[in-house]
């Protein structure tokens, strides 16, 4: 059974393709690799010692994509994970977010429709939820948006929900992630560190890596136990298995349904970052500097739906997320530091060729030009 992942490469999106290969499906990734590289591939191959059809391309294009559907005409199901994702950079890039999460999403779904492929499970977020009216926040809760990120969700959401309503053919699974973490209990697959994180966890790798001094907690006074804020944090590997659990509802059924992914509890900044310090053993300084504009104090999943219908429970702690994601982390690194000293390498193989090659070609030049004066010479005399 072929199954297209879009957004393949990614952080969630490798997890859950190294999940289905694992699960015996065929997998067809698409990725324009804006959030990835092309060496993830790899990897989810040494993992799983199975290959991954791959087309890079943005699913923006159209034609693209319709190629892809064209090739494979038997692809089965939709896992849709491309798009940006970062709530605080949506706040300075509204459109970008817009433009890019609502096109992908109507381009999938036309050429999905085009091909009488009718089965999605849909990446949505907590987002959508904003500043709960209460917690924990099942999927029924009033929907309180506060993001351009979070609006794009909704809006997908809202495309999604309009399509089943005019053909109940479709079959549809809504699923809202809280905060994802961790990375492959191997170390070759995680979240992509980006040069400015938002997130806590990548934040304190790093400061943890040397590359930041110090954790600025924006506040302590919220009516928290500890005063900081509160994040539901969920281990992608148990994401990744929620989605097997997904597409498997999918599959059997003709329906459009949410559900939360989360742990259904919250941890505190402070609680993330003792739970970091104590696996990994790094102490992470910090300073308690203003609280944000609007920040949300307390955020955490009510995942008694997800359990029931779809069989699922994470299982994964904390501390599994805080040392998993760090031995991506350091390994990611060292990996880049290698293939640093190799081009480093490369470079100065090529320096020392093109050496050669200049002398070779002055000595060859001498050369001639004595051959030169020794004919003249011949025939003066």
């Amino acid at each position: 059974m072929k199954i297209l992942v879009t957004g393949g490469c990614g952080f969630i999106g490798s997890h859950t393709t190294v999940e289905l290969l694992k699960n015996g499906y065929e997998v067809i990734v698409v990725d324009n690799l804006s959030n990835s590289n092309n060496k993830v591939a790899e990897k989810i191959k040494k993992i799983t010692g199975r290959e991954i059809i791959f087309h890079q391309i943005d699913l923006c294009d159209k034609e693209a994509l319709e190629e892809v559907f064209a090739k494979y005409d038997d692809i089965t199901a939709v896992f849709h994970f491309a798009g940006n994702r970062i709530e605080d950079e949506s706040l300075e890039e509204p459109l970008k977010y817009y433009r890019n999460n609502l096109d992908t999403t109507l381009t999938l779904l036309e050429v999905m429709k085009e091909y009488n492929c009718k089965k999605i499970i849909f990446a949505s977020s907590s987002a959508v939820y904003g500043n709960p009216e209460k917690l924990p926040i099942p999927e029924t809760a009033n929907l309180r948006v506060i993001t351009p990120f979070g609006q794009t969700k909704l809006a997908c959401e809202n495309i999604l929900r309009d399509i089943y309503a005019t053909d109940d053919d479709w079959s549809i699974a809504l699923l809202r992630y809280f905060n994802p973490a961790g990375g492959h209990e191997s170390g070759m697959l995680g979240e992509k560190q980006c040069e400015k994180p938002n997130n806590l966890i990548p934040v304190i790798i790093k400061i943890a890596q040397g590359e930041l001094d110090e954790l600025k907690v924006f506040g302590d006074n919220y009516n928290t136990p500890d005063g900081t804020t509160i994040r539901d944090y969920v281990h992608v590997a148990d994401l990744a298995k929620a989605h097997i659990k997904a597409l498997e509802k999918v599959l059997s059924t003709k329906d459009i349904d949410i559900y939360n992914l989360g742990t259904g509890r919250g941890y505190s900044v402070l609680d993330v970052i003792r739970a970091f310090e104590r696996v990994n053993n790094i102490k992470i300084p910090y300073t308690v500097v203003d609280s944000k504009a609007d920040e949300v104090p307390e955020i955490y999943a009510d995942i008694t739906y997800a359990e029931n219908k779809l069989g699922w429970h994470p299982e994964k702690t904390l501390e599994d997320m805080c040392k998993d994601a760090y031995n991506f982390a350091v390994q990611h690194k060292k990996e880049e530091e290698e293939e640093k000293e190799a081009e480093k390498r490369r470079l100065e193989e090529e320096r020392i060729a093109e050496e050669k090659r200049l002398e070779e070609e002055r000595l060859e030049a001498e050369r001639q030009k004595e051959e030169l004066e020794e004919i003249e010479t011949l025939d003066t005399e």
